[in-house]
Order: C-alpha cells, then structure tokens, then sequence
C-alpha cells in the first residue's frame, strides 16, 4: 500500500524535471560565421581540444586550445578568424588573416571549399601564404570531415600560393605548407 502512494509521488517529481517550454520559438542552429571579425578570440578552457595554425616570425605555428566541445569545421574557421587569444598574442602570435575576407565555406566529400571576397586593397601581399597556410593547416590537421581545402572567388576555381611559394588552384592538404611550419 506504502508504495502505492509514492507512485504518484515518483511521477510527480520525474514531470517537474522536464525542459521548460518557450513561450516563442527558437533557432536551435546557433549563430552562423562571423567571417572577417576582429574581435579577439576569448581565452577558455574545456576538456575537448583545438588546434590552430597561427603566425610567429614568418613562420606557422600549431598551437593548442582547451574548448568546452569538439570544434566543427566551420567553428574552427570562425576561431582562426578571431585571432590569437591574448595569452597567445602576449607569446609573440599573430595571424595572416587580419586583411582577408571571407564569404562562406561549403564542406563536400570531406573537401572545404573556401569562397574568398574581393580583396579590399589590389596586389599580392607577403604574408599572403601564411594566410591561406592558416586556414588549409588548421582544417586538415584536426577535423576528420576536411581532407583537402581549396579556395574559390567568385564562385571560380582560385590560384593561392603553396609554402613553396607556386601557385595552385588544386585542393591543398598541411603537407602543402610543411616547410613553413615550426615549433
């Protein structure tokens, strides 16, 4: 009898540990990139990792984030584009990137296909192959969804510099820009 009466006690409580229902709905897809934002990256710590490819006297370095969550592709792209945390930027880091406008990525066949804006002033500029270097390294090296990057402007196949210095319109992977990479 004793538990005949916790019953509707039991479901009682176990009704109380619902979600709570919105009163209007709600996009559940988050907030889409923020290609070419200048804000700093915020400086977390979690018990999943990241790696990114920043710059350090001319060169790439890998460096290593604790973040609340694996990063998705997109996510990692949106992190690069942010920039060096302060710690980092404290250590001498920076990124190529500052200048470079992004329009979109489209992920196909576990190639990411990277859409570049109209560059906002003409020329090549010399860190331009640690630029596009960040963003093949940072997607290839982690993200089982990205084996090869390429790059597209206008919707058209684009030329980038390889760390050799040559220029490719192929997909590029990490091993592209090996010699530029250091400790």
């Amino acid at each position: 009898m004793r538990i005949l009466r916790l019953v509707p006690a039991v479901v009682l409580v176990a009704a109380g540990c619902g979600v709570p229902v919105d009163e209007q709905p709600r996009d559940l897809r988050g907030p889409g990139l923020a290609y070419g934002s200048s804000a700093p990256a915020p400086d977390r710590f979690g018990p999943a990792v990241e790696r990114l490819y920043l710059v350090r006297d001319g060169g790439l370095v890998r460096v290593v984030r604790r973040v609340p969550a694996a990063r998705t592709p997109q996510q990692m792209l949106q992190d690069l584009l942010a920039g060096p945390t302060s710690a980092e930027h404290q250590d001498g880091l920076g990124s190529a990137l500052s200048t470079m406008k992004i329009d979109g990525m489209n992920l196909s066949q576990r190639r990411a296909s990277i859409e570049i804006g109209r560059a906002a002033e003409q020329g090549t500029r010399s860190d331009e192959i640690l630029a596009y270097g960040q963003i093949v390294c940072t997607l290839t090296s982690q993200s089982a969804e990205v084996g090869t990057v390429s790059f597209t402007s206008g919707g058209k196949p684009l030329g980038v510099p390889r760390g050799d210095g040559s220029l490719s319109s192929d997909p590029l992977t990490i091993a592209d820009y090996a010699d530029l990479i250091g400790s």
